[in-house]
């Protein structure tokens, strides 16, 4: 009886060593859970804490990391995650200073954009500003044309009149056309300082769309030096848990969970910016995530 226990022993041991060469993820099993799920090469893990203060629920931390370990079989075909709520493996979202700072990152970036599309408005405004102006211009053109040839009209006719000694009926005519050209000019003098006043004020818009465009700039250089692309600290796996201190949104806690992941398979930081595994979350397309080659590769040669 004692040596087949041994046997049994040995023979457990000998396939627990052969299964973790094989499965890397399975060292961070309980010795319980691989007893009993001899087969089971997934890794088991579950959610153990997660502060109030991210304002999400132990059930939707669950959701969400469940996303996150299909990436990896959506991008192998494979199962290497569990949900177990007796798993060893342990997640644990920690609210501390780094995530202020997100938070802090995202009100500046939304002010920045409400900055920016101000800027944006402003600037449309004075586009069509600028094209009614063109468009007056070149009416108020075309009316001192007619003006200029009205006048040229009515001193030939005066001219003439003086020449012929015309009677006083058409001096009373030529009064008349005085008076109408008179008025016609005080309007267009009129309409021509209307005009002016636009151009002052289009140029003052124009002053004021340069100053907020520099104050733009200037935010930007300053959000981009404080706001850095940055190593994924906002994530620890040590081996026994996984502590997330720091998440922007739902699209990133699940990136940076499939991460973590990622380390608790095994494998190392990857070259490609675009991978998972990149150290640097930066240009993963979050939303829509798909594991690269790169990813792949170091399950591969993990």
């Amino acid at each position: 009886m004692k040596n087949a226990l041994i046997i049994t022993l040995a023979v457990f041991l000998l396939w627990s060593g052969y299964q973790t060469y094989r499965h890397p993820q399975l060292k961070f099993n309980a010795l319980t859970d691989r007893i009993s799920h001899p087969f089971d090469t997934r890794l088991r893990y579950r959610i153990a804490e997660v502060d109030p203060r991210f304002k999400l629920s132990l059930e939707q931390v669950k959701t969400i990391t469940e996303q996150a370990a299909q990436i990896w079989t959506a991008g192998t075909g494979q199962d290497y995650f569990v949900y177990d709520p007796q798993a060893r493996l342990a997640i644990h979202l920690i609210y501390d200073e780094r995530q202020i700072e997100s938070e802090q990152r995202r009100e500046h970036l939304n002010q920045l954009e409400s900055n920016q599309q101000r800027w944006l408005e402003k600037k449309q405004s004075l586009a069509q500003v600028e094209q009614q102006i063109l468009q007056q211009r070149q009416l108020l053109s075309l009316k001192q044309q007619q003006l200029n040839l009205q006048i040229q009209h009515y001193q030939q006719e005066q001219q003439q009149a003086q020449q012929a000694a015309a009677p006083l009926a058409n001096a009373v005519d030529l009064q008349q056309q005085q008076q109408a050209l008179q008025q016609r000019i005080t309007s267009f003098k009129q309409e021509i300082e209307q005009y002016n006043q636009k151009i002052q004020q289009l140029n003052q818009q124009v002053d004021e769309l340069n100053v907020l465009d520099q104050q733009l700039n200037t935010s930007v250089d300053q959000y981009k030096q404080r706001f850095k692309p940055h190593l994924f600290h906002k994530g620890v796996f040590n081996g026994k848990q996984i502590m997330i201190y720091e998440f922007e949104s739902e699209d990133d806690l699940r990136l940076t969970l499939a991460h973590e992941l990622g380390h608790a398979l095994g494998l190392s930081h990857a070259d490609d910016p675009q991978a998972l595994m990149y150290p640097v979350m930066k240009a993963q397309k979050k939303a829509h995530f798909r594991l690269t080659e790169a990813d792949r590769y170091l399950l591969q040669t993990r």
